[in-house]
């Protein structure tokens, strides 16, 4: 319950400052001033904005399907809500720790297409059934390299479960092994990586593979949450905005939360799969202690402030980029977004998980 409170609340906070945050760096990347009259710098723009959105009339188009109209909004927001139960925040605070964790997280959030499905479908109308369409093609296609990229952590990680993967990219890891003494794919005799820590014991970093499946990973996220360039779904200069193009008021609000809250997820999944979770970046160098005095001791309240610093400041990281991309590269047409996929990222993600399995079998 505690971990269902935090991360409702922190997705709310998130979601208000994640929309005034695009807006400016999207101004400055197109050398504008963005939000300047509602508060200083515009910081009161985006929490307008959402009040007006509220007081919006909630409009049922008279032919829609309005049980599938009504329900769409909420299946999806569930979908995604629910993979955060998995994802853990710092050392002692997450929802469940599963040992499926990952395989839970990937199954749950894969059934908002049936909300966006019924979104386009109920909505009937020809703009919303068209991007709805497009959106169930392009998750389901870009699912497979990401759940191909995810394997690759799993086959070197060997565990389902998310905190555990934490755990072994830091100096607590809690299933010590030979593959964490090995750096940029070279073993490293002599030498403890495991005692170092920092981003030395990061999964880009432990096996070679990794840092191109952190690539194929990043790539496929974008296209999951609709982020340009893959937010053909939505193409607001071909399809008006796709699958909610009928939505008004608070269903398209919930809408709007739910695309910023996969953009989260993803972050945190991205972060606790290649980039040590909330593991410190800085290692041990010699007496200096570095990722020990940044770390904490497990258990305590320094443990939890600093995983949560780190976390944080890694998931952050990873949202800017996915906003540099959204206004530095131009969208790309329905044919090159699936050829992306097919053609090349799922060839790459199956050699990759047959070079991750060998060199699993060859490093052990």
């Amino acid at each position: 319950m505690i971990a269902f409170i935090t991360f409702l609340g922190f997705l709310l906070t998130f979601a208000v400052f994640a929309i005034y945050a695009e807006r400016k760096i999207s101004a400055f990347i197109q050398d504008r001033m963005g939000p300047m009259e509602t508060g200083p710098y515009g910081l009161l723009q985006t929490s307008a904005d959402l009040l007006k959105l509220l007081q919006k009339e909630d409009i049922i188009p008279k032919s829609a399907d309005k049980l599938l109209f009504i329900v769409a909004p909420a299946i999806i927001f569930v979908a995604m809500f629910s993979g955060y139960a998995v994802v853990p925040f710092t050392p002692d605070l997450l929802g469940s720790e599963s040992s499926m964790g990952i395989f839970f997280l990937l199954a749950i959030v894969s059934l908002d297409v049936l909300g966006i499905l019924m979104a386009g479908w109920g909505s009937n109308n020809k703009f919303g059934l068209y991007g709805s369409l497009r959106s169930v093609a392009q998750i389901v296609s870009y699912e497979i390299p990401l759940s191909l990229s995810v394997l690759c952590v799993i086959i070197t990680c060997q565990t389902f479960n998310l905190q555990e993967m934490c755990f072994q990219q830091g100096t607590l890891s809690s299933t010590i092994s030979e593959s964490k003494n090995y750096l940029f794919g070279l073993k490293m005799t002599g030498i403890d990586i495991t005692n170092i820590g920092g981003f030395l014991t990061w999964n880009i970093l432990r096996s070679p593979i990794l840092l191109i499946a952190f690539v194929v990973f990043f790539i496929s996220s974008l296209a999951e949450a609709n982020r340009a360039p893959f937010d053909l779904p939505e193409a607001e200069s071909e399809l008006i905005a796709g699958y909610h193009t009928e939505y008004s008021g608070f269903r398209f609000a919930m809408f709007m939360l739910a695309e910023y809250g996969v953009m989260l997820l993803v972050s945190f999944l991205a972060v606790i799969l290649f980039l040590g979770g909330w593991n410190t970046p800085l290692p041990n160098i010699g007496a200096v202690k570095l990722a020990d005095w940044t770390s904490g001791l497990p258990g305590t309240f320094a443990a939890n402030i600093w995983g949560a610093f780190w976390m944080l400041s890694k998931v952050f990281g990873i949202i800017f980029l996915q906003m540099w991309s959204r206004w530095t590269y131009p969208r790309l047409r329905v044919d090159q977004l699936m050829t992306l996929c097919w053609k090349y990222l799922i060839p790459l993600s199956l050699i990759m998980v047959l070079i991750s399995s060998i060199w699993k079998i060859f490093m052990i």
